[in-house]
């Protein structure tokens, strides 16, 4: 069953910035919503405090996680070692989208170096944390991050990504909106 704890413990937060992959997953309210799962890696995870963390998110194919969070605030991590001893963790939370240009931007963007890709930042307030053994995940050797993703984004430019953003960003797979749904729906609209 594992431990719980209701904080982010010093010798966690050592394990978690260890770490080159992590897992986020968020659902809709109504049961037959689609579950997310994603794994997230390009060092973009930082602990804030004991009981808050946030990771930059950066433009993708979906935003599933802002139309989620954006309903009902629920957001599981997961961090599993990979190497070394065993060890799978856990963080439960209720999690928010920060957009660029937002009040509180300035708050969270330092904590991290922001490509021209970055979508948003999401923060969480941490109210569980749960250890378990991991005796079940294999050992991985890391050999670097992947270029793909940044490439891509610098061959659409700023312009480009705003309308993709646009274009493939402001709704879920259910039909929820999404933080820039909401904020871009006029312009959306606008672009038929």
């Amino acid at each position: 069953m594992g431990k719980f704890f209701d904080s982010i413990q010093p010798a966690q937060q050592a394990f978690i910035e260890k770490q080159h992959l992590f897992f986020v997953s968020t659902a809709p309210l109504k049961a037959d919503g689609h579950i997310n799962l994603s794994p997230k890696g390009l060092d973009a995870f930082r602990v804030l405090s004991p009981n808050q963390v946030a990771y930059l998110d950066l433009v993708g194919s979906g935003n599933e996680t802002s139309a989620h969070t954006l309903e009902n605030g629920r957001i599981t991590f997961m961090f599993c070692a990979f190497e070394g001893p065993p060890l799978i963790l856990r963080l439960y939370g209720k999690g928010r989208a920060i957009l660029p240009g937002s009040e509180t931007w300035a708050q969270y963007a330092p904590h991290f170096t922001l490509p021209v890709n970055t979508r948003q930042i999401f923060v969480a307030d941490i109210e569980l944390v749960q250890t378990s053994c991991g005796f079940g995940v294999p050992l991985y050797d890391y050999t670097g991050e992947r270029t793909i993703l940044a490439e891509w984004a610098d061959k659409k430019g700023e312009a480009g990504l705003h309308d993709y953003i646009l274009e493939k960003n402001t709704e879920s797979l259910d039909g929820l909106k999404t933080d820039y749904g909401v904020e871009h729906a006029a312009e959306r609209a606008s672009m038929g």
